[in-house]
């Protein structure tokens, strides 16, 4: 079976641990140790996010100011070799060596465009108090959003049109070797009428990279880890309901948080339409996510449309 795993960012960073290289290297590690039984058995590709990571990067960067601040694309390239480097030792690392795992580099073809470019909706780096925030934007010209009760930077993230390096994932998995790409959705890049890329200032949703690539490639499954145990309808109200399962046509009538949940039933319902099937569920419960005992899985077929858990 050819697998997509997107890692999300509970599996680098827990929220409100100190963003060290010490904590990735842990969180990463604990990651890797459930994964490994998965990447014995299948074609496994693995993708990560990067949103606490390039901002923390854009203020280290700011901090400087002998020299221009690097921009957005460039730090995202660098996020990819930072989180790939760990990615790739510890997965290997927990699989014994029996494995060859690489990271590769990967740019994200997107349209100039894109109406997200005049929409702001990407978080990326640390939560700040609203005068922090209110201060930050002023000073470096920021647009900043709530998330939950604090504020982050937001920043544009157009759809992801293809991954140029596709054929070489492909060429990778068909040798036997686990591939990590696609880090923090690719980095954003534009094509011209010649054929040559130029990056832009933005940051592609990792899960929605993810279920691009997932089509390319022919992937089976996509599996989207995150800290939750379900999909959820209405969540958070008393009307709360979580999804079992679901078509692509009827769970894609259903309404979910920009930012958060949107964009992984947004790549699960890419993944579905193109004959795949999609799963969203907990990292610590990857087993049981694959057995169908936890999670939510998106595919056609369903003939309900759409399955709840029972209370």
């Amino acid at each position: 079976m050819r697998v997509v795993v997107a890692l999300g960012g509970n599996a680098l960073s827990r929220r409100g641990e100190p963003m060290t290289a010490d904590r990735l290297r842990i969180n990463v590690k604990a990651t890797c140790q459930t994964l490994a039984e998965l990447a014995r058995q299948h074609e496994v590709v693995l993708t990560h996010g990067n949103g606490p990571q390039v901002g923390l990067l854009a203020l280290q960067n700011l901090a400087y100011r002998d020299v221009a601040a690097y921009p957005l694309d460039i730090l995202g390239a660098e996020t990819q070799g930072m989180i790939g480097y760990v990615v790739q030792q510890e997965l290997k690392n927990a699989l014994g060596g029996d494995r060859d795992v690489v990271a590769v580099l990967t740019t994200t073809v997107v349209d100039e465009n894109d109406a997200a470019f005049q929409h702001p909706t990407k978080l990326i780096g640390p939560t700040y108090s609203a005068q922090d925030a209110a201060e930050a934007a002023a000073e470096y010209r920021w647009t900043i959003a709530r998330d939950g009760g604090a504020f982050r930077r937001v920043v544009p993230s157009p759809d992801p049109v293809r991954i140029a390096q596709v054929d070489i994932v492909r060429e990778m998995l068909d040798a036997g070797h686990l591939v990590v790409c696609v880090g923090g959705g690719g980095v954003p890049v534009k094509i011209d009428d010649r054929g040559r890329e130029t990056g832009l200032q933005a940051v592609v949703d990792k899960d929605l990279a993810s279920a691009a690539l997932a089509v390319e490639l022919g992937a089976d499954t996509l599996v989207m880890l995150t800290d939750g145990d379900y999909v959820s309808e209405a969540w958070g109200t008393p009307e709360q309901r979580d999804i079992l399962e679901a078509t692509p046509e009827a769970i894609g009538q259903l309404a979910f948080a920009e930012g958060s949940m949107k964009p992984k039933v947004d790549a699960a319902i890419r993944v579905a339409e193109h004959g795949g099937r999609a799963l969203i569920g907990p990292l610590d419960r990857l087993t049981e996510l694959l057995e169908r005992t936890v999670g939510t899985e998106i595919r056609q077929g369903i003939p309900e449309g759409i399955r709840y858990v029972a209370p």
